[in-house]
């Protein structure tokens, strides 16, 4: 290969991935909800992590391009029982007093067909980062919709630790949904 057809397949190449990237749409989180269930002693419970933000880079016919980023402040950790909603804070699940916040992110995204796809990203936790795949399905418009879930086993943060350990009284999954609509980024 000589330097001039080198050079530009270079620059083709080049200009072909500022385009793909171009198309991408920033987005902020102009609503939503982040929700999780879990049980105790056999008894089901839900609840919300009021507050989290989310920001997103997307194009659906460039999915690998994609960037999501979840901010989730854990002390507002709500399952509308007071008595839950303190432990919940306590050392032994979130330890919000030395860890206030939980992070998700994400960098590019697996197509699954149709407008289905699959985040493979990472939570950090507690101080602890595991992968965690959030899949999801996209609902474009003028304001976009991410309706999503996810499975997170809390033992491996750390979520339970103690007398809380024992998966017969809370399993160790924790099924994790959520519900953005999303507005453009100014």
């Amino acid at each position: 290969m000589t330097f001039k057809p080198f050079l530009l397949s270079l620059t083709v190449g080049a200009a072909l991935t500022v385009a793909a990237s171009a198309n991408a749409a920033d987005y902020v989180q102009a609503s939503g909800a982040l929700s999780f269930a879990s049980q105790y002693q056999g008894e089901v419970f839900t609840g919300q992590f009021p507050g989290f933000r989310t920001t997103l880079s997307f194009d659906p016919a460039s999915p690998k391009a994609a960037k999501l980023d979840v901010l989730i402040p854990l002390a507002g950790a709500s399952t509308k029982n007071s008595e839950r909603d303190s432990t919940l804070q306590s050392s032994d699940f979130f330890s919000v007093g030395k860890f206030a916040q939980a992070r998700y992110t994400a960098n590019g995204f697996r197509s699954l067909g149709g407008n289905k796809y699959a985040a493979d990203g990472t939570l950090t936790l507690r101080g602890v980062s595991r992968p965690a795949t959030l899949t999801f399905t996209w609902t474009p418009g003028a304001k976009p919709v991410l309706t999503g879930k996810a499975t997170v086993k809390r033992l491996d943060f750390g979520v339970g630790g103690g007398d809380w350990a024992d998966t017969s009284v809370i399993p160790n999954e924790v099924a994790i949904s959520t519900r953005v609509t999303f507005a453009p980024k100014s």
